[in-house]
C-alpha cells in the first residue's frame, strides 16, 4: 500500500494519498490524485509567482519530485542521469537537497512508527486508518517537539557534505521509478527548469560548496 505525500520544509506532511496498490508508481498515484488537477489548473491556492532570492524575475511556486514524475512548471524534477553538463549536475544537486527533506520526513515517520515497515495483519481499510493516524501524530510531534525529532535528521557540514541522520541506520526506503500516465514533459516545464539551472549556477543563486559537492 502506497503513501504518497507532499512535505514542507519543516518535515510536516501537507497532503497525503494513502491506499493505492503497492504495485502502483508514484507518478501514477499522483496523476490520479486530487492534487495533480489542482496544481495543473491553479486552484490549489498557491501564492502568486515571486522572484527567487537575489533575482528580479517572477518564478512560479513549484514542488520537487524525483525522475519518476512528469516535468511541469509546478513540478520540477532532475535532468536525466546520462551525459550531464556541469551546470545540469549542479541543478540536480540542488533539487536533491530539496528532496532530502522528503526522505527525512518519511524516515522519521517510519523510524518512529515501526508498524509502517512491516506487514500489517489488518484489513486494508484499517491499514489506511493506521497510516493516517501515524501521519497525523507525526505532524503533531513536529509542531510540539521539533527539537527532539531534529536529532534524527540529516545535517550538512560547513562544506555542504551530508551527515546522515540517525533514521537512515534503521528505516529502509525504496524509490519507485516506474513511469506514470500522461506526457512526461511540457515545453514550459523544460523552460522553467532551464531557468532554474542558470539561476543555481549564477552568483545570485549559487551556494559556495556546490562545485565540491558534485565532484565528490
Amino acid at each position: 500500500m502506497v503513501i504518497l505525500a507532499l512535505v514542507d520544509a519543516d518535515y510536516k506532511f501537507l497532503w497525503v494519498d494513502v491506499g493505492a496498490n503497492g504495485a502502483s508508481s508514484d507518478a501514477g498515484v499522483f496523476n490520479r490524485s486530487g492534487l495533480e488537477p489542482s496544481l495543473r489548473m491553479g486552484t490549489l491556492g498557491l501564492p502568486p509567482p515571486d522572484p527567487l532570492p537575489n533575482d528580479d524575475q517572477d518564478t512560479p511556486y513549484f514542488i520537487v519530485g524525483d525522475d519518476a514524475f512528469p516535468l511541469r512548471t509546478y513540478l520540477m524534477k532532475p535532468y536525466s542521469h546520462r551525459y550531464l553538463t556541469r551546470q545540469e549536475r549542479i541543478c540536480n544537486y540542488r533539487f536533491s537537497r530539496g528532496r532530502r527533506v522528503v526522505e527525512n520526513a518519511f524516515g522519521i515517520l517510519a523510524n518512529r512508527f515501526r508498524c509502517l515497515l512491516t506487514t500489517m495483519r489488518l484489513r486494508p481499510a484499517n491499514v489506511m486508518r493506521v497510516a493516517k493516524a501515524c501521519l497525523t501524530l507525526h505532524n503533531i510531534m513536529r509542531i510540539r517537539y521539533p527539537r527532539i525529532q531534529n536529532a534524527d535528521l540529516d545535517l550538512e557540514d560547513d562544506e555542504g557534505q551530508l551527515i546522515p541522520g540517525a533514521w537512515r541506520d534503521n528505516a529502509v526506503m525504496q524509490d519507485v521509478q516506474a513511469a506514470g500516465r500522461g506526457p512526461r514533459t511540457t515545453a514550459a516545464g523544460k523552460e522553467q527548469r532551464a531557468y532554474l539551472k542558470n539561476y543555481f549556477n549564477s552568483p545570485a543563486g549559487s551556494v559556495p560548496w556546490q562545485d565540491f559537492a558534485i565532484n565528490n
